[in-house]
């Protein structure tokens, strides 16, 4: 008899990770998928579908991390497009597959998948728990203006055993640098070929880049900068820059690390081999950001160089990035603090949507005498004539 995932009910409710607020839907997989838009306080844009597809980039649609889509499309694509995980796990003196999130092994094991999302807008998690094997794996969307997209994975051993799990873990379908929306949309078996991924072995960072610029003109067009992806947290992995190897892996044949990749859509994962001892866990990320030339990659290859643990440095320009955005957001008074955190949540998400288009005062609501009366001399000058003595 075939095995289903544990249909309790889909619910709502208010949770605590690492001390901060979240809302968890219980089961969200029993629901049709649904959009959602994961915020900051610089400017990144993610849109992202409960299934797991979507969308991301800096500033607007021409500078994609992944291909900008519409909604339906994005949805579609959640198989190929943004995070892809699959395991293969030692247990019970066998090797059972686990590839979470994908429909692809529907009925194997007894799953449950919870959906997060914090309370201020800006990070999301995506939860399956495998009852079968006694594993639960986590991946968080989170962004750093410093860094750029965060992704961090996290696999759990909820047994009483120690597992050994060999991992296959990243994002599928990267944009290079130089692709607009236009592009994208209406030429990208072009672009297909025009792309070109490559590794910069010492320190793991994927090179994302267009052999040239795509133009219409009889003339060189040099693609001078390009969409960076790096990771940290895990020991000795081999890395892969395209989506090629996946069946291979699915079948259980080994992998070969890949450094030079031309003409396929850009891929970044990495493979290596834990052991997960009882009740143990074990996290690491994976980081990518756009529009970066060879001087930021030089200051990204001195960090991984450098820093012992550069996952925290990540982290702590989350954390502040976080921050920042209720600082903002506390400007506009979008803090409340009712017996309804519902109600509270809510009224942060509309003001936060508000002053994204409106903007905020910088002193409060302070302004400035000779910015008022400039404004004001453009704006009406028959009402400035009028009150130009009260302004004085």
């Amino acid at each position: 008899m075939e095995k289903n995932s544990i249909q309790n009910e889909t619910k709502i409710s208010l949770v605590k990770i690492d001390n901060e607020n979240f809302f968890k839907i219980s089961n969200h997989d029993a629901m049709r998928p649904f959009f959602m838009s994961i915020v900051s306080d610089s400017n990144h844009w993610m849109f992202i579908s409960s299934n797991g597809g979507l969308s991301a980039g800096r500033k607007n649609a021409e500078f994609s991390l992944f291909p900008y889509y519409t909604d339906d499309k994005i949805t579609e694509s959640s198989d190929t497009t943004g995070s892809k995980s699959i395991f293969w796990v030692h247990k019970d003196n066998g090797l059972h597959i686990w590839e979470p999130f994908s429909i692809r092994y529907e009925g194997r094991y007894e799953i449950s998948r919870n959906l997060y999302k914090n309370i201020y807008g800006d990070k999301v998690i995506f939860e399956e728990v495998n009852h079968d094997l006694g594993l639960a794996f986590r991946y968080q969307w989170s962004s750093s203006d410093k860094f750029g997209f965060v992704k961090k994975s996290q696999l759990i051993n909820t047994g009483a055993e120690e597992v050994r799990i060999s991992i296959l873990d990243g994002i599928q379908n990267i944009l290079p640098y130089g692709v607009g929306s236009y592009l994208q949309n209406q030429t990208s078996n072009l672009v297909d070929a025009y792309k070109r991924s490559e590794l910069i072995k010492e320190t793991g960072i994927g090179i994302f880049a267009l052999s040239a610029i795509i133009v219409d003109k009889a003339e060189p067009s040099e693609a001078l900068k390009a969409n960076v992806v790096w990771s940290a947290g895990l020991d000795n992995p081999k890395y892969l820059l395209s989506s090629l190897q996946l069946n291979a892996f699915r079948k259980g044949i080994s992998v070969r690390e890949e450094q030079d990749v031309k003409a396929e859509k850009g891929a970044y994962f990495v493979q290596t081999e834990i052991s997960l001892s009882a009740k143990a866990e074990k996290d690491w990320i994976i980081v990518a950001d756009v529009n970066k030339s060879q001087a930021s990659l030089v200051k990204i290859s001195s960090v991984l160089t450098l820093e012992k643990n550069p996952a925290s440095l990540v982290e702590e320009d989350v954390a502040a990035g976080t921050s920042h955005l209720v600082e903002l957001n506390a400007a506009a008074d979008a803090l409340q603090l009712t017996a309804d955190k519902f109600r509270d949540t809510r009224h942060f998400s509309n003001t936060l949507f508000n002053i994204m288009r409106g903007g905020i005062f910088d002193m409060n609501y302070q302004i400035e005498k000779w910015d008022f009366s400039e404004y004001l001399s453009r704006a009406n000058k028959e009402v400035f004539k009028l009150a130009e003595e009260v302004i004085n």
